[in-house]
Parts: structure tokens; C-alpha cells; sequence
């Protein structure tokens, strides 16, 4: 079934906050292949994923029909250990190509005092299973 595109606008928390701890990011950083001690770039995926998830069960879209299209972050500042970040992930665009829904996401990433770290911008494409 296609993805409705009247969620646009709407936003959906990640189910809880994430505190960037020494042993998630060595983790993280082991698990892309990243040197260095520092907090990969990519690591706030951990907790977008956690809000686009929140997305998925909410609207009932199974994951296995998701192919990830892009992502791209837009930083404030950099992430550090000690951190506690929570996400809210935004729908800012749904059109359907064929058998196709290409939904567009932006998640939120903020630190404790509700400032804003950085932004995640995602393109998901969704197989709503029919034929083009």
C-alpha cells in the first residue's frame, strides 16, 4: 500500500534519549571503519534510525520494503562523549514514482538543554509492492 502522503509535517521522537558514551562511539567507530578517537560524523544514524523506526511502527511500513537513498548531516557543533542527544524525525516530502514512494526525512538531533546539534536529512524509498 503507498505511503499516505498527508504525513507530511508530521514528526515522530526516537523512544529515547541516546548519551554518546566512549564505548558506543569505539563501537560505532569499529563498526565503519572510522580512525581516530574522535565521534564519527555519522554516529547520530544511531539515533535517527531510532526516530525513523518510531516512523515505521507507527505507520506500519515493514523496514525490508526501505531502501536507504541518501543522508546527509548538517552540523551546529560536534558531538562529545557525555552528550545526551534525543531525535525527532520530521516527513518533509512523500511522492509516489510508479510502485514507488520516495519519502523525504529530516531528524532532528538535539543535546539535553533542547539545542539543536545537528540535522539529518534522509531520502527513503519505500516498495509499496504494486505494479508500475
Amino acid at each position: 500500500m503507498p505511503v499516505d502522503p498527508s504525513l507530511v509535517g508530521r514528526q515522530f521522537p526516537a523512544p529515547a534519549p541516546l548519551t554518546v558514551t566512549p564505548e558506543r562511539v569505539g563501537a560505532f567507530a569499529a563498526a565503519v571503519g572510522h580512525p581516530g578517537g574522535d565521534v564519527p560524523p555519522t554516529f547520530p544514524i544511531v539515533l535517527a534510525f531510532d526516530a525513523m523506526q518510531a516512523f515505521l511502527d507507527a505507520e506500519q511500513i515493514d523496514l525490508h520494503r526501505i531502501v536507504h537513498g541518501e543522508q546527509r548531516f548538517a552540523y551546529v557543533r560536534p558531538l562529545a562523549p557525555g552528550d545526551e542527544l534525543s531525535a525527532t524525525l520530521t516527513v518533509t516530502g512523500v511522492r509516489q514514482i510508479g510502485a514507488a514512494d520516495i519519502i523525504a526525512t529530516t531528524s532532528e538531533i538535539t543535546d539535553a538543554s533542547g539545542a539543536v546539534v545537528c540535522t539529518g536529512k534522509a531520502t527513503l524509498v519505500h516498495s509499496s509492492g504494486g505494479a508500475a
